[in-house]
């Protein structure tokens, strides 16, 4: 127990899912109360309700049972956080495009002209952005919050990173068009958020890095996100080509080996780019998977390293009297 509370990570883990469901159910409950239908892409605007219910359910236990700020959870706000946010976001723009050009340079993917105009395009591809963004803080606050922290915390990163990955997918699997490649590919998309956000401890990197892939895939080089085709970007449309397992077909990059690549090339830019660390803001919040954060991202911000004593005596000094690291 802490300090006559629940202690033990399943324990924690599945108060959260209680809390979460019941939370979601009401807030759902209200938007149908309200009156309010959202058909097509403003689908996405739904996953609001689970972005609220996941941030307020994992901050309050955060408060609660780990004595931590609610700034923990992940979603700071402040400079550093809007910094991650870009930086992620660039990587993931870049994984997509370079899953495109080399279709585009394999002669698999071709664009042809389509209605509309350049104000409506830039409207359109701004809106999708705004869309995209609150439903993949939605899926990270989910996938990579509260339940994923308390796993690493409690039995080691790679345990959390296998199960969540695998929830990922499985959270996946009813999507139009799926196939076991798209699968496998969204799992590794797990396995790629997860080490995001280890290695910045950061929800807001991890968002960026999932908003910004799904936003260059969906509206920047109009192809299906996951198997959904409820996007339309004006000005040119496009044609993929055959086999499916290279292009990913109607389920879209993902599900193809160009999807694999660009996947991995965003992982190696988490893995290998400097700016991809700790900041100092978060290590003072004492994060619960603190103790489990990559080596690499233990620096400093003047780009010093972190020795593990340095970081014990951080985590020590962070805590206060009566403070704890153990959850």
């Amino acid at each position: 127990m802490l300090n006559g509370r629940v202690s033990g990570g399943l324990a924690r883990i599945a108060l959260f899912v209680v809390l979460f469901m019941v939370l979601s159910i009401l807030l759902a409950g209200v938007l149908a109360g309200a009156g309010i239908s959202l058909e097509g892409r403003e689908r996405l605007l739904a996953t609001s309700i689970a972005l609220l219910a996941a941030v307020v359910v994992g901050a309050a236990l955060l408060h609660w049972l780990d004595d931590r700020s609610p700034a923990a959870l992940g979603f700071p706000l402040n400079a550093a956080g809007a910094k991650e946010l870009g930086l992620g976001t660039g990587i993931g723009v870049a994984g997509l495009a370079i899953a495109a050009v080399v279709l585009l340079a394999l002669g698999k993917l071709a664009y042809g002209p389509d209605g509309g105009a350049a104000g409506t395009w830039v409207t359109i591809v701004a809106g999708d952005f705004a869309l995209f963004l609150v439903a993949a803080a939605s899926e990270e606050a989910m996938f990579r919050g509260y339940p994923f922290q308390v796993m690493a915390q409690r039995f080691g990163p790679a345990v959390a990173t296998v199960v969540t990955s695998i929830a990922f997918a499985f959270a996946h699997g009813q999507n139009p068009n799926v196939t076991v490649f798209g699968l496998v590919n969204i799992f590794l998309a797990g396995v790629l958020l997860a080490i995001a956000y280890l290695k910045t401890l950061s929800l807001w990197f991890a968002t960026g890095v999932h908003v910004g892939w799904n936003w260059a895939m969906a509206s920047l080089f109009d192809l299906p996100v996951s198997g959904i085709p409820w996007f339309d970007t004006p000005l040119y449309e496009p044609v993929v080509g055959t086999p499916a397992w290279l292009t990913g077909g109607a389920f879209g990059p993902e599900a193809g080996l160009v999807g694999t690549i660009g996947f991995g090339l965003a992982l190696l830019a988490v893995l290998r780019l400097r700016s991809v660390r700790i900041a100092e803001s978060t290590s003072a919040l004492r994060p619960l998977a603190l103790a489990n954060a990559t080596p690499n991202g233990w620096n400093t911000a003047d780009g010093g390293n972190i020795t593990p004593a340095t970081y014990d005596d951080r985590v020590e000094s962070s805590t206060g009297e009566g403070g704890r690291t153990d959850g």
